[in-house]
């Protein structure tokens, strides 16, 4: 039988979530605890599941395999004929941080259940960064150049037919970022 879940302090919950920043400004050298990521990665799939279908999957660069990952994703921009400049760029953007991790989303046996996937491992992005808030690191979501790139998959030892949703770059922060502008939620009440 599940445990009742702990009663927590609103204001505590609603402040990290207000408090979740994109901050590309930390400490590249300064290794972040594999123990945490693996805490971040767990906690990440505790998101909303429909059919429980678990398609959420993870790799982690650390060290030279950031450069590893810059470098196949600048051959696959290569590869497509993409400017020398967003191929440079791409080659070491990686390195930015001490730690990557690619989220991939796992293909459905249908179309309907491979977005209900996607938006499941978007929810559990979402949990992973606020994990990493909470814990004081700073994290910055981003895309891949080539998310369905089979070598891309191959390297992240995901499996054919999963999509590349999340470059997380998580790392120690060097400074603070200001909080974005929210023009607020637009919310239609019927009834």
């Amino acid at each position: 039988m599940d445990q009742p879940a702990p009663v927590l302090d609103p204001r505590a919950t609603d402040a990290l979530i207000a408090s979740r920043r994109t901050c590309l400004r930390m400490d590249a050298d300064l290794a972040v605890d594999p123990t945490v990521i693996g805490e971040l990665c767990r906690l990440a799939t505790h998101a909303p599941n429909h059919h429980r279908t678990e398609p959420w999957r993870f790799a982690v660069f650390t060290g030279d395999g950031r450069r590893t990952l810059g470098d196949l994703l600048a051959g696959e921009l290569v590869r497509v004929g993409e400017a020398p400049e967003r191929v440079a760029k791409t080659r070491v953007k990686y390195l930015r941080a001490p730690a990557m991790v690619l989220v991939g989303s796992a293909a459905g046996p249908d179309e309907v259940t491979t977005e209900e996937n996607r938006d499941a491992v978007a929810a559990a992005v979402q949990n992973l960064l606020l994990g990493a808030t909470s814990r004081g690191l700073a994290s910055f979501w981003s895309s891949v150049a080539a998310p369905r790139s089979p070598a891309l998959l191959e390297l992240c030892g995901f499996e054919p037919g999963t999509v590349v949703i999340a470059a997380v770059y998580l790392g120690h922060p060097t400074a603070t970022c200001p909080p974005p502008g929210r023009s607020g939620p637009r919310v239609r009440w019927i009834g």
